[in-house]
This record gives C-alpha cells, sequence and structure tokens, in this order.
C-alpha cells in the first residue's frame, strides 16, 4: 500500500488521504481537509455540535452534504433545517451552516473561492494551471433565481441505478448509494473523460481505484498502471484522459462520491439522470462530453 500521505505527480494525480493527514483548517471542535482540482475544491469537516461554518461574500453557489448529522442552513434570507443525507445548493453571497449533532460535511465549491483553493493541500500542483482541463463555464441561472436549494437523497433513489446526480450553475455531484458488499472485479467500468477532472471522495470503505495513463510521444514520459489502495474519507483527483475504474474491496458498507465542474453534458443530455434537472437549465447548446 502506498505511504499514507497527500502525494502529488507530474501528471497532475492527487492522492489526499485525509484519513492520515492534518487537515488544512482547524478551529475549536472543527477540523476541514481541502483539496482542489483545477475547477473544483471539495472541504470535508468533522465537526461537533453546534459548530459553524460560514462564508461571508461568497463569489457563487456551492454544495453541502450533510452526511450523517442535521444543521440549520442560512443564506439569502432564507433557513432550512436540513436532515443528515441531504443535499443543499447554496446561493452566492453570506451563509451559515450551524450543526445540529456532531457529524460529516461535506462542501463542494468551485475555484472562485479562491482562499479555500489556495489552501488546499495540492495548491501547489495548480500554480501554473491545468492546461488539459477546460475552463469553468457557467450554466444557465436556476429556474426563480439563485436561492437555497434542498433535496433529501432517499427521495432520489432509483432501483436501477446507483447513482444520485444533481447539478448547479457550475458544479455536479454524484452521491452514490452504499455498496454494501465488495464490487464484482467482473462489472468494472473503466472510461477516460476528455478535458475535465473527476474528483472520486470515499466516505466509507476500502478503495481500489485503478490507473492507466495514455502514451506521449515521449516514452520517458509514461507511467505505470496504477492500483491505489486509500481508505476513508480521502479524495482521488483523476487528470483527464486518464483511463479508471474504482472499486470497494470490502463488505459492510462503502460509500463514493463523484465531483465534477462546470456539469457534465453527457449526463445532463440522458432523461431523468440528473435528479434536479427541472431547477437548472442546460445551455443552448454544449461541448463536454
Amino acid at each position: 500500500m502506498t505511504t499514507p500521505t497527500t502525494q502529488i505527480v507530474k501528471t497532475m494525480t492527487t492522492q489526499a488521504r485525509h484519513y492520515a493527514s492534518p487537515a488544512q483548517q482547524v478551529a475549536p471542535d472543527v477540523h476541514t481537509w481541502l483539496t482542489r482540482g483545477a475547477n473544483f475544491v471539495v472541504a470535508v469537516t468533522q465537526a461537533r455540535a453546534g459548530s459553524v461554518l460560514s462564508r461571508d461574500t461568497h463569489p457563487d453557489e456551492y454544495m453541502v452534504y450533510l452526511v450523517d448529522a442535521p444543521a440549520v442552513i442560512e443564506a439569502g434570507g432564507k433557513r432550512i433545517e436540513a436532515k443528515a443525507d441531504s443535499l443543499t445548493i447554496v446561493p452566492p453571497g453570506a451563509s451559515l451552516i450551524t450543526l445540529s449533532a456532531s457529524g460529516q460535511v461535506v462542501r463542494v465549491f468551485s475555484t472562485r473561492a479562491t482562499d479555500l483553493a489556495d489552501a488546499a493541500s495540492n495548491a501547489a500542483l495548480y500554480a501554473d494551471g491545468a492546461p488539459d482541463v477546460a475552463p469553468l463555464k457557467d450554466w444557465p441561472d436556476p429556474v426563480g433565481g439563485f436561492g437555497l436549494r434542498h433535496y433529501q437523497l432517499s427521495e432520489h433513489t432509483k432501483a436501477d441505478s446507483n447513482m444520485r446526480i444533481f447539478r448547479s450553475s457550475n458544479l455536479m455531484i454524484n452521491i452514490m448509494t452504499p455498496r454494501l458488499v465488495a464490487r464484482d472485479v467482473r462489472k468494472l467500468t473503466p472510461h477516460s473523460h476528455a478535458d475535465f477532472e473527476q474528483g472520486s471522495l470515499s466516505l466509507a470503505g476500502n478503495w481500489v481505484h485503478h490507473m492507466r495513463y495514455p502514451w506521449t510521444p515521449d516514452m520517458t514520459t509514461w507511467k505505470e498502471d496504477e492500483h491505489i489502495e486509500m481508505g476513508s474519507p480521502s479524495l482521488l483527483v483523476i487528470p483527464p484522459k486518464v483511463i479508471h475504474t474504482s472499486r470497494n474491496v470490502n463488505d459492510g458498507g462503502s460509500a463514493l462520491v463523484d465531483v465534477f465542474a462546470p456539469p457534465r453534458m453527457d449526463f445532463s443530455l440522458k432523461p431523468g439522470m440528473v435528479c434536479n434537472a427541472a431547477d437548472y437549465p442546460m445551455p443552448a447548446t454544449g461541448t463536454q462530453q
């Protein structure tokens, strides 16, 4: 198994093992691990009841996944009491998240939250940009304008799919239903993305991420296949063009969340695939595949 630290390689892969590395933001009763991609920042917070997570002048929407604890979320002059296992999209501007019980909170931001992007454990990797990644572009504003939008995940579980995909004006998240047994090695799904990264956030269980890197004309840059073992919580940021697939290797419960920015056009073009498609219009044309 690879040494449990945050590792950065020249191909712009990030392996962030939160369970074995210090948090980037530490306050009384609150620990937050920050990891970024070219267009997104993932914040994983472990906090006690009564803790407050605030943003004063946030530039755009962000997502809040309450993993195992309820919270009160306030923004845009509105207040909601959000249960555990729920997703909330928070509008631009000031916002407060007050935990009603101790637990884990995942927040997904765009890199327009420059303070968070700069504080990420792998910020140095993006110091010179990410030329292989398409730039962040906003999709149309939500129906009725920006505001708190709340989704209880149990209401969006489908019998024929383990995916629960939601999008905002510039982010997409797939909160997959937990896997209760180890994944069948004969039913993996290797694939790659032409010009966007995938953040794979494991919140429970033990995972192996299989990575096959493309060959370039320069043989000295070739990389061997990787089979990256990671526990939870941890985040793998997968570069464009890299063939990848992930499998949980344990029974008893494993949980994975995928993050993209901007939203994926291929998912959005499939009717019924995005749970909140009615709230967020698609652009008139799109090129991301």
